[in-house]
């Protein structure tokens, strides 16, 4: 079993915001899936289909990881077995990266994962929502919601996100990080 796992925030005010990217690439995920329903389960949208889990986490950002145990204690799932995709500030809108680990960057989201998980070595697949406009506070920057001509790449963008996520389930790592590693729009 693997788990697609996006971070976001639950309430529909926050939809199209920068920090609910990951949510807006499994729901692309979960609409290409035929006969897929989310329920409500592990604290979150939980959907199963054969050996792939879809779950996005109803904690809020900041709690990202009470959603995660969850899973992966019921699932009995390695780290390796998960796929975090959420939105990162340092890379430009348009802008992919697979990475293997590594620190929270500064996202609550990661860090609260990180620490349920008592480690740091998950996979991630993260989504340029940058550049950060320094002179703006971050949690307003991140909530903020993308501009008209922001929305025509980004749903280009977690296009090819879905597709890079759901080629993670049956690829080397190394494979996708040189095809999808990079600023795409």
């Amino acid at each position: 079993m693997k788990a697609i796992i996006g971070l976001g925030n639950p309430e529909t005010k926050y939809n199209q915001t920068r920090h609910n990217i990951g949510f807006m690439v499994v729901d692309k995920i979960l609409s290409q899936i035929q006969d897929i329903k989310l329920s409500e389960k592990f604290k979150g949208f939980f959907a199963k289909s054969k050996d792939l889990l879809i779950l996005l986490p109803k904690t809020y950002m900041n709690l990202s990881g009470e959603s995660v145990i969850e899973l992966v204690n019921f699932y009995k799932l390695s780290h390796q077995d998960l796929l975090i995709i959420y939105d990162d500030i340092s890379l430009d809108i348009g802008t992919l990266r697979f990475r293997k680990d590594g620190s929270d960057g500064g996202h609550n989201g990661v860090k609260s994962i990180i620490n349920a998980l008592s480690g740091k070595d998950f996979n991630r697949l993260k989504v340029g929502i940058g550049p950060y406009n320094k002179d703006m506070d971050l949690a307003a920057f991140v909530l903020q919601k993308f501009s008209k001509a922001e929305l025509e790449i980004i749903n280009k963008i977690t296009d090819i996100a879905k597709d890079a996520a759901l080629e993670w389930l049956n690829s080397d790592f190394e494979h996708l990080q040189s095809k999808y590693n990079k600023k795409f729009l």
